[in-house]
């Protein structure tokens, strides 16, 4: 069977969403860059700061959940947010989860390489391959090949993709708990810092800069989850499962986060120095360092998770911006070849490649021009994040507006949770933007005084505005309410 939009439908199960959500989250190489710095602002108290910043995801995915149940499709962002508001604002909404996605896969496929010449390294015993990645042309020719490779898996079908990340997450997830487990057991009896339950109550928290670290932080180490929504059409049971799965996967993700946090602040501390996670040189990449001392001769495992984490979620993520290109080309937002899928692997190939081009583009383009460019463009990154999921959650607010006081649950679940979830967010988006202005915000980079970070973000909403009214100009049905009408009547299912 296929859906309207010629995808296959039934591929995917709960099992098979959640291991998508969980691979794009990326819980290896997420950790291994955020236990450091977020040590440096908490203490011992990180599992609550990842407590603390887990909310705002838990909202809005059940607010994502019910939009889900109520109207199952890929467009998920871009398809609510017109619903609920209109045309123009679901454009924009589509626009920040494709730019997002881009720019997401542009630094994942620049992390893949950096482990790829890591690992041969160790592999070989020749310390120059790990040096090949300061290599421009090397780095940007590994980096085009490893997003050539994610496309091409993509493009085969739904069914290929799962068997690649089937593999790649239950590597990572092993390793990773295997480094937790080891930790535990190898924490010297003369540790400065013994396990507490108190490590757990976000309430210790005393400093609201700390909190404001702990939401931000959200962002980044839980954010991917939406995608089991994405593959909604192609899912059993689209109108359950994949709002199920989201749940499942962003619960796990914590558990698996909390676990970790603990291990690793019960082996090495918080101190500044030597293995300590307070320490600054160990910070930028923690299971680099902790990996030989936990795990003794296996520590080559680490390199191999991180690497097998960045290469699953590189081939997983572009599920996210294909499928909206193809709900946007299907409502003629975009060009109506967007919407065309293979007959043969029921995907949508085209969508799937313009993405490929489109961060292969990015990527070389920003690696080109400074490394801090890049480097800002992934912090630019938090704010479309904040920006699409709490316009998500609004919309989901007003999607139901007419049934939240039908029963204690529509209230909660449709109601309150996803606008709460969606305000933090807010405050979050509305905070960065004010302090990226400053020309000391990220890299310390900045054009005519203002911080790049405060400029990238307002170039690529003012690139967005420009294409939505190029689209307008050129295909105007969709925009005039013709091809996806916005909801007027009360949802009362």
């Amino acid at each position: 069977m296929v859906s309207g939009k010629g995808l296959a439908q039934g591929k995917v199960g709960l099992l098979a969403c959640v291991v998508l959500g969980i691979s794009t989250i990326a819980p290896v190489y997420t950790l291994t860059g955020a236990l450091g710095p977020t040590v440096r602002e908490v203490g011992v108290y990180l599992p609550a700061v990842f407590i603390v910043g887990f909310l705002p995801m838990l909202l809005v995915a059940l607010g994502y959940r019910e939009l889900n149940a109520a109207e199952p499709d890929s467009g998920t962002s871009f398809t609510w947010s017109a619903r609920a508001f209109g045309p123009m604002i679901g454009w924009i909404g589509g626009w920040g989860l494709v730019t997002a996605t881009t720019i997401v896969l542009s630094n994942l496929a620049g992390i893949a390489v950096d482990f790829f010449y890591l690992f041969l390294a160790q592999l070989t015993g020749l310390d120059w391959l790990a040096a090949l990645t300061q290599n421009l042309l090397v780095n940007i020719v590994t980096c085009c090949t490893f997003i050539a490779l994610a496309v091409w898996v993509c493009c085969r079908g739904i069914g290929m993709t799962m068997g690649v990340q089937y593999t790649l997450v239950a590597l990572q997830l092993v390793v990773l708990i295997g480094f937790a487990l080891a930790a535990f057991a190898a924490a010297p009896a003369s540790s400065p810092v013994v396990f507490h339950p108190e490590w757990f109550n976000p309430f210790n928290i005393d400093s609201f800069s700390a909190f404001a670290a702990g939401l931000s932080l959200s962002i980044f180490i839980f954010w991917g989850w939406d995608v089991c929504l994405t593959v909604s059409e192609e899912s059993v049971g689209s109108e359950k499962v994949p709002g199920r799965a989201a749940t499942i996967t962003v619960l796990l993700i914590l558990a698996l986060y909390l676990f970790t946090a603990a291990a690793t602040l019960q082996f090495a501390g918080t101190g500044d120095t030597g293995l300590g996670l307070g320490n600054a040189q160990i910070q930028e990449n923690v299971f680099a360092h902790l990996a030989g001392p936990v795990m003794g001769p296996l520590a080559i495992l680490m390199s191999i998770a991180v690497l097998a984490s960045t290469a699953a979620s590189l081939q997983s993520t572009f599920i996210s911006p294909a499928r909206t290109l193809l709900a946007m080309g299907y409502y003629r937002a975009v060009p109506k070849r967007f919407a065309s899928v293979h007959p043969l692997s029921q995907t949508p190939r085209y969508a799937t490649i313009a993405a490929g081009i489109a961060t292969a583009v990015f990527y070389v383009t920003m690696r080109t021009l400074s490394e801090n460019v890049l480097a800002d463009t992934i912090t630019a990154l938090g704010m479309m994040i904040c920006f699409y999921y709490a316009l998500t959650a609004f919309a989901c607010v007003w999607y139901f507006r007419h049934s939240l006081f039908d029963s204690v649950r529509h209230f909660f679940m449709r109601g309150l949770c996803p606008l709460v979830g969606a305000v933090m967010l807010s405050i979050i988006f509305w905070q960065t933007t004010f302090d990226s202005m400053s020309p000391d915000f990220g890299s310390g980079s900045h054009i005519g005084g203002l911080g790049l970070v405060f400029v990238i973000a307002v170039v690529i909403l003012l690139l967005g505005l420009v294409l939505m009214f190029i689209a307008r100009w050129r295909s105007p049905a969709f925009f005039l309410g013709n091809t996806l009408q916005r909801q007027v009547k009360p949802v009362r299912a």
